[in-house]
């Protein structure tokens, strides 16, 4: 939106001209969404806790959680505005794949705010029927899928990239659709099963967010795309703004959702955010990269599988509890310690997932 001010701007005084550079509106873009997020966040924590919208507990979890029950949740909504803003006021609004990543992930949003208010309205921790919930994600994520199949400007856009091999490219067709849905959906679902302890998956989003958007403006730019040996895709540069606000409006929430949390995501955060980091990394091909960099969220959403399938077929469980994070605290570690080590395994993640740009 801004882009088209500075565009007339820029014949009055030629310093406008630096609002076309990527990297500044990324910058822009994420400290709008920052500031956002710390401006309007104590206002809704308040109004949160006026009305009495409240996280309900299960009763079957750790015992060490019983005593948040009543601690403000939906704070994901705080996400989705500072995001919804800030990409619209730095983005090239002209630019389709924006509009998918955005579109996407507060549908997705969507879908977790009737969630969280069918919890609330019930006064339990049962909200959306998992078959509801899944239709729902189904019908989103696959219109997604298709319709940037559909739209596809280029053979890369539907090939999958290999990371680490250079010239491994396999070409999908029409099972591209499958891929991404799959990417989309199971992305969404990931996040929302990690989001169980405070801060776990809102920082792990943000780097793997950050590292998203490297790969984007690479894949934008013609000369880093050929210097790294890796294909150019026009236009999906532009998805680093959307990266950034996701960074941005990630950080804020954080220092209301860092231990003791004032405030919980809740499902309209967990599934949105899920889905922006799935849409980002089928638009800008690295779907691989991305189960590589959001490790984390594998491993908790295979612990759960395992968990299921152990108990179902032998009368065992595997853990302690699933999800991951909730063994290791019946194991006795403390809440902080699963936390912060959650969070450096990331780190390491994120780290091997970038250096994909370089070894191939």
């Amino acid at each position: 939106m801004l882009l088209i001010i500075t565009d007339y701007l820029q014949q009055f005084h030629s310093g406008f001209n630096v609002f076309h550079y990527l990297t500044f509106r990324a910058i822009l873009g994420t400290l709008t969404a920052l500031l956002i997020s710390l401006w309007i966040g104590p206002g809704m924590i308040r109004r949160l806790s006026t009305y009495k919208i409240g996280q309900n507990v299960r009763n079957d979890g750790p015992e060490t959680h019983l005593s948040k029950s009543g601690t403000p949740t939906m704070g994901g909504s705080l996400i989705l505005v500072a995001v919804a803003i800030s990409t619209l006021l730095w983005s090239d609004l002209d630019n389709r794949q924006v509009w998918i990543a955005l579109v996407v992930t507060l549908l997705f949003g969507g879908i977790g705010f009737i969630d969280d208010y069918k919890k609330l309205m019930g006064g339990s921790s049962k909200g959306l029927s998992a078959k509801s919930k899944y239709l729902w994600q189904t019908i989103f994520g696959l219109g997604a899928a298709i319709y940037i199949y559909k739209t596809a400007q280029q053979p890369i856009e539907t090939t999958l990239i290999v990371p680490f091999f250079k010239d491994v490219m396999i070409p999908l067709g029409i099972g591209f659709v499958v891929l991404a849905y799959l990417v989309i959906v199971g992305s969404s679902n990931a996040v929302n099963l990690t989001d169980g302890l405070d801060g776990l998956a809102i920082l792990p989003t943000v780097m793997v967010a950050g590292a998203l958007g490297i790969f984007a403006y690479a894949t934008g730019h013609v000369n880093f795309s050929t210097y790294l040996g890796i294909p150019y895709i026009a236009g999906v540069g532009e998805l680093v703004i959307f990266c950034g606000a996701l960074v941005g409006s990630g950080l804020g929430f954080l220092w209301f959702n860092t231990y003791p949390a004032q405030v919980f995501m809740g499902d309209v955060g967990a599934l949105a955010l899920g889905a922006a980091l799935g849409v980002t990394a089928v638009l800008v091909r690295q779907e691989l990269v991305l189960v590589i960099m959001g490790g984390i969220f594998v491993m908790e959403t295979v612990s759960v599988i395992l968990q299921v399938a152990s108990f179902k077929l032998t009368g065992r469980r595997i853990f302690r509890m699933a999800p991951l994070h909730h063994h290791f605290e019946l194991k006795g570690w403390p809440e902080p310690r699963v936390i912060v080590r959650f969070w450096i395994i990331t780190v390491v993640l994120v780290l091997i997932g970038l250096a994909s740009l370089k070894i191939r």
